[in-house]
């Protein structure tokens, strides 16, 4: 079934930043039930004014989460709704790369012939398809919310539980003041439960009692990891709740943020589990997939919102596709705005392993003014900045396993866990640059390191030796080294330190720690401290 509607009236508050003159641009998204898109305009002032959406469902999810691959069917319907997108596109002059942006969610994302999906779609229409992992998924909600959380004096000093129970999975953000200080993906979804729950063989009220237990067991691992926060609220995203919330909120203003009382949403979905999809589909005039999901999600959301013990819960009309159109606006994603909740989510992690803090500030400050002494020594860019001060926050991790070897356990745990915004393959540099802050040097013979490609290979080894210097240089963990400037003399590189005389502690971590430098770049370090 296909949907569509143009919106010429709605603009969208995107970060900062502008563009010289309005830029058509389009956005699809390749869900678990439907591919989406959005045309929009990019304003003079950075807005976001929509133009079209459109919606046509296809059965990814029920092929994945049941058969594990994507049928040949179903591949060459997204190609056809893929076809006739583009023509559209074509309409609105929309042509260029860096107009259009395609992802695609779990469903594509854990089909074992995924790869065959996204060369079929290329050949088939010249779309390039992003298979999105968690942590952008993250991340570009978070964009998406972001501004409703500005405006709304309610939430402003509250910590925002922002959840979407999607077709595979559900995403859990924890927001305050800004930091993002929990980012978690949980296999709970609308259209896996669903499609679980085939398999068992039993009468509607046993099948809803499974459901529920099934969805409980998620909410408590979901709770544990929230922890207890301070002034905490809910703000839940998807179409299934903005579906009930349109159905509950008269005139809900759909520009800001809707309330639906607990009692009410709690009522609502025990009238939608007591339906079959034929009387939903009938009554409130939706989609077969859409019937199909709406109970498992509306009661996720519902057993959330009751173990968090709220009265209320707030809706947003935000959609993944606004977070993928506000992302456009800016002009990359390694902006300030951006790498600051990333570095509190990792801060976050370093507190959960019980990290000195004080000295890991200290060293990714370190690092991080080293990296921008020596730019024209590395000539890395921002992307690699911030993995570096990631690393730089969690070198020491790996001590909450054992102090021995705690370089290799902290590859381990970084790379098996989440920090938000940082994909699968930044959280493995991440890990690497931390395995590498001691002891050996990286070898082509060493775990996840001899999977990389030249480039990821020559910049962790660069990262891994600025880290090296910036740990010398606090080894005394006293933070008695706030400044520092970098100058080549001859075949060495000189690091002038004012106000501290003596330096011998510094020099001799340094022997130990800066060959790999000397290895990298060529040359030694000497540090030269201030003279009487």
């Amino acid at each position: 079934m296909a949907t569509g509607s143009k919106e010429p009236a709605v603009a969208l508050s995107g970060p900062s930043g502008s563009v010289e003159r309005a830029k058509p641009v389009a956005v699809i998204d390749i869900g678990t039930s439907a591919i989406r898109m959005a045309v929009a305009e990019i304003l003079p002032d950075g807005n976001i004014r929509r133009l079209e959406t459109l919606t046509q469902d296809v059965n990814l999810g029920q092929d994945t989460f049941i058969r594990g691959t994507i049928q040949k069917t179903t591949i060459e319907q997204c190609v056809r709704i893929l076809k006739s997108y583009r023509q559209l596109l074509d309409e609105y002059q929309i042509t260029q790369s860096d107009q259009i942006r395609v992802v695609a969610t779990s469903a594509v994302r854990e089909a074992t012939n995924k790869m065959a999906f996204l060369d079929r779609i290329y050949i088939a229409t010249g779309l390039l398809v992003e298979p999105t992992d968690e942590a952008e998924v993250s991340r570009i909600n978070y964009l998406g919310i972001q501004p409703y959380l500005r405006q709304d004096e309610r939430l402003q000093n509250a910590t925002a539980i922002v959840i979407e129970v999607g077709g595979g999975s559900t995403e859990v953000l924890v927001v305050h003041d800004d930091n993002v200080i929990f980012s978690q993906t949980y296999r709970l979804g609308s259209l896996r439960l669903r499609e679980t729950l085939e398999a068992y063989r039993a009468p509607a009220a046993q099948l809803r009692r499974i459901m529920d237990n099934h969805i409980r067991r998620t909410v408590d691992e979901i709770v544990a990891g929230i922890g207890s926060r301070e002034n905490p609220e809910m703000i839940a995203l998807g179409g299934d709740i903005r579906f009930a919330a349109g159905q509950l909120i008269q005139d809900w203003d759909r520009s800001a943020l809707g309330r639906v009382k607990l009692s009410a949403l709690e009522g609502f979905v025990d009238g939608v589990l007591e339906m079959t999809e034929d009387e939903l589909v009938h009554r409130y005039r939706i989609t077969f997939p859409e019937a199909d999901t709406l109970g498992p999600s509306l009661l996720a959301y519902m057993r959330l919102a009751q173990a968090l013990e709220l009265s209320r819960i707030y809706v947003s009309n935000v959609t993944f596709r606004d977070g993928l159109l506000m992302e456009m606006v800016a002009s990359h994603r390694w902006t300030e705005e951006f790498t600051k909740p990333v570095i509190q989510s990792a801060l976050e992690m370093a507190r959960k392993y019980h990290v000195d803090e004080t000295h890991a500030r200290h060293v990714a400050e370190l690092a991080k003014t080293l990296f921008h002494e020596l730019q024209n020594e590395h000539q890395l860019d921002a992307r690699y900045e911030l993995i570096l001060y990631v690393a730089a926050l969690l070198h020491e991790v790996g001590t909450f396993v054992n102090s021995v070897s705690h370089h290799k356990h902290a590859l381990y745990l970084i790379t098996h866990s989440e920090i938000f915004g940082l994909r699968a393959e930044d959280l493995t540099l991440v890990g690497l640059v931390a395995r590498y802050h001691r002891r050996a040097s990286p070898k082509a013979s060493h775990e996840l390191y001899a999977t990389l490609d030249r480039e990821h290979r020559i910049a962790v080894a660069k990262m891994a030796a600025l880290l090296r210097v910036a740990d010398a240089l606090d080894r005394s963990r006293s933070r008695r080294i706030q400044q520092l400037h970098c100058t080549r003399e001859s075949e060495r590189l000189v690091i002038a330190i004012p106000n501290v005389e003596d330096l011998s502690l510094e020099q001799l971590a340094l022997k130990e720690k800066g060959s790999l430098f000397e290895e990298i770049f060529g040359v030694p370090v000497l540090l030269r401290g201030a003279t009487r």
